[in-house]
C-alpha cells in the first residue's frame, strides 16, 4: 500500500502522461498542486515507484511513465471514490440525455448512433453489445407471402429487435391458411421467448407445418446479439507504431474477439481491464473500459470503449456510465 505522498506522485504522473503522452520529470511534479515536497524527494519516491513496479523509465535520461500497474492504481483510487473526477459531470448528463431523449428509430438504429456518441465524447473505438432475443418476448410474428412460393416471417420483439426471414410456402396453401398461421403463432408466441414457444395442434395440418417452419427459421437468432465496433479511425489515430495499429485494428475486426473480451470482463465483475489483464494479446496496448445496460433489474447489453493504456480513464469511466445509464432507461420505455 502506498503512503499519501506517492500516491499523490503516482496520480500526478498518471495524469500528466495521459495528457502529454511524455515522459514526466521529478521537477514538473514538484511543482504540480497537491505534491508539497521538493524535486529531490519526487525524485527518490519516483525512484521507488519504478522499483515495486508502478512506473519506467523509457530511457535513461528522461522521466517516468506508468506502467499496468501504476495505472490500475490510477483506476483503483477513482473506483474507491479517493478522485473527484469519478463522479459523472452535469456537462456529460446533459449530453447523454440530450442524446437519447431525441433518438428515434428501431433498437439497431439506436445502438448504431449510441457507437458514434461513445466515440465522438472519448475519441476512443465503442464497443456496443445490444441485447440477445433470448431475453426478449414475442410481440408479434407474422408469415407474409410474397409470391405464391415464398414469403417472409418477421417478429418483433420486446427488446425493439425486428428479425425477419425468407420462408417457403406450398402452393397448396391458400392465403386464408397464410393468415391462419399468423393468428396461430401469435397466440402461442405472444408473452414468450422462442425457446418457450409451446405450440397447440390449430386442427389444420398445413398450418401447423407452417408455424413450425417459420418458428424453425426464427429460434436460431434467440442467442444473437447486435454487436457494434465503431470508432477503428481514432483508434488508429492513437498509436505510433504502425505495426501496433495494425494488430489493434486486426482485433477489432473479429466479433468474437470483442464479444468474449466484453464478457470476460464483467465476468470477472470488472469495469475497466488495463492492457495485459484482459488477456488478449493483439490488444495488450489497450484498455477497455465497460458497462452493463440494465433494464428493469435485467442485463440487456454493454456499452464501452477501447483506447490505448493511456487513455482518459475518468473520462471513459463516466462516459461509459452515463451511457450505459441512459440505454438502459430507453429500454425500459421501449419494452
Amino acid at each position: 500500500m502506498l503512503d499519501e505522498r506517492k500516491t499523490a506522485i503516482l496520480r500526478a504522473v498518471v495524469q500528466e502522461y495521459i495528457a502529454t503522452g511524455l515522459p514526466v520529470g521529478s521537477a514538473h511534479i514538484a511543482a504540480t498542486a497537491g505534491v508539497h515536497v521538493s524535486s529531490a524527494t519526487v525524485r527518490n519516491d519516483m525512484a521507488m515507484l519504478e522499483q515495486e513496479g508502478f512506473l519506467v523509465q523509457p530511457h535513461t535520461s528522461a522521466g517516468r511513465i506508468p506502467t499496468d500497474k501504476g495505472y490500475r492504481f490510477f483506476v483503483d483510487s477513482i473506483a474507491s471514490g479517493a478522485h473527484p473526477d469519478r463522479f459523472v459531470s452535469d456537462a456529460t448528463t446533459e449530453q447523454v440525455g440530450s442524446f437519447f431523449n431525441n433518438a428515434t428509430g428501431r433498437l439497431e438504429e439506436l445502438l448504431q448512433r449510441t457507437s458514434g456518441l461513445l466515440t465522438n465524447m472519448t475519441n476512443y473505438a465503442a464497443l456496443v453489445v445490444g441485447p440477445s432475443a433470448d431475453v426478449a418476448t414475442v410481440r408479434s410474428i407474422q408469415v407474409v407471402r410474397l409470391t405464391q412460393r415464398h414469403g417472409t416471417v418477421v417478429a418483433v420483439l420486446s427488446n425493439g429487435v425486428v428479425q425477419s426471414e425468407s420462408i417457403d410456402i406450398a402452393e397448396d396453401i391458400s392465403d386464408a391458411q397464410v393468415a391462419a398461421t399468423s393468428a396461430h403463432l401469435n397466440a402461442a408466441a405472444y408473452g414468450h421467448v422462442f425457446s418457450q414457444v409451446h405450440l397447440a395442434p390449430s386442427g389444420d395440418a398445413k398450418v401447423d407445418a407452417l408455424c413450425i417452419s417459420a418458428l424453425g427459421l426464427m429460434a436460431p437468432h434467440q442467442s444473437d446479439s447486435s454487436i457494434i465496433v465503431g470508432g477503428a479511425a481514432a483508434m488508429a489515430q492513437a498509436f505510433d507504431a504502425v505495426d501496433v495499429v495494425r494488430s489493434v485494428l486486426q482485433a477489432l475486426e473479429q466479433q468474437y474477439v470483442v464479444v468474449s473480451l466484453v464478457r470476460d470482463v464483467l465476468d470477472r465483475g470488472l469495469s475497466v481491464a488495463i492492457g495485459s489483464e484482459h488477456g488478449v494479446e493483439p490488444l495488450a496496448a489497450c484498455s477497455v473500459v465497460v458497462a452493463p445496460v440494465v433494464a428493469d433489474g435485467e442485463k440487456l447489453g454493454t456499452v464501452g470503449v477501447l483506447g490505448p493504456t493511456r487513455m482518459n480513464y475518468p473520462q471513459a469511466l463516466a462516459t461509459v456510465e452515463a451511457v450505459g445509464n441512459e440505454l438502459g432507461r430507453r429500454l425500459v420505455a421501449e419494452g
